[in-house]
């Protein structure tokens, strides 16, 4: 898959176009790129994903935009797997929001990407002020195809259900509107070593976005094992401004700094909370070790 970024030139090819933010890249997501695949090969052109970052409602009101199920890292690593041909990542800032639909049709879809088929949802809605619609796209140059919703188990798959499953620690509903497992992934980075000073060092990863959970959570991580992780704000010590999710390895130690770890979230043990002292925070942390190695036991 070829990732490309910024501003759009002349297209140099023709291709099969889908549009949007893909956070989780969930079943629906999926369907909607596996149609675009198809249509590409019927028209013998690229198929090509055009998705945004930041996402559209975090230019506008970031403190107020839902929050991230998935980085950028691991959005364009699942629509790698799709077999997608290309995925241009633009800048959403404010001459890209300025855009009206008339000139988004002709700027970014037909000269930029060189759309010969678009495939979209019905409620898709682009261009400055969310003018444009799907009645906005019709008799254009290329072809147009509405998606249809996509339902799994009596469910309709979007990225707010998956939001609110996440939210409610329901990672079995998570799994299945996703398709996939429910992780954060990122970079290792320096702290304050208070887990260490505790007696439970953990591993630290800043998330620049707010993540669709918080607490402690039981864990596990490729290549590391088993877990206890906690998302949030850290406020009994040192609190942070930007969530952070750390975790602790029940049996492995060592130094992981600057490592990528990509960590699942199995069940949640209990909602964060501000302790008296650090011997309080220490009993607290030994006991949501414990109750993760109980879980480990039961479910092998």
């Amino acid at each position: 898959m070829v990732v490309t970024h910024g501003s759009l030139q002349e297209a140099l090819g023709r291709c099969a176009l889908t549009i949007g933010n893909f956070d989780g890249v969930h079943r629906g997501h999926r369907a909607l790129i596996e149609r675009v695949i198809a249509r590409a090969r019927d028209l013998d052109v690229q198929s090509c994903v055009l998705t945004f970052e930041p996402h559209p409602r975090e230019f506008f009101a970031r403190d107020t935009a839902p929050p991230r199920i998935t980085r950028l890292r691991d959005k364009l690593e699942l629509m790698a797997a799709t077999g997608v041909d290309r995925v241009h990542v633009a800048r959403f800032d404010a001459r890209f929001a300025a855009l009206s639909p008339e000139q988004f049709i002709d700027e970014v879809i037909a000269r930029g990407l060189g759309a010969q088929a678009l495939v979209i949802g019905r409620d898709f809605r682009f261009g400055a002020r969310r003018a444009g619609d799907f009645s906005t796209l019709q008799n254009r140059r290329f072809a147009l195809e509405a998606m249809p919703d996509v339902r799994f188990g009596g469910e309709r798959v979007s990225s707010s259900a998956v939001r609110m499953a996440l939210a409610d620690a329901d990672f079995a509903l998570a799994e299945r509107l996703l398709g996939h497992p429910y992780t954060i992934s990122g970079r290792v980075a320096h702290g304050a070593k208070l887990g260490r000073g505790l007696g439970f060092p953990t591993a630290n990863i800043v998330l620049r976005r707010t993540p669709p959970l918080s607490g402690i959570y039981v864990v596990e991580a490729e290549g590391l094992g088993q877990g206890v992780a906690s998302v949030g704000r850290r406020p009994t010590v040192n609190p942070v401004a930007i969530p952070l999710l750390e975790v602790h390895f029940l049996d492995w130690d060592g130094d992981l700094y600057g490592r990528h770890l990509k960590v699942r979230f199995l069940r949640k043990l209990r909602d964060e909370a501000k302790y008296q002292d650090l011997d309080a925070l220490r009993s607290a942390i030994a006991q949501d070790a414990e109750q993760a190695r109980e879980y480990f036991a039961k479910h092998g």
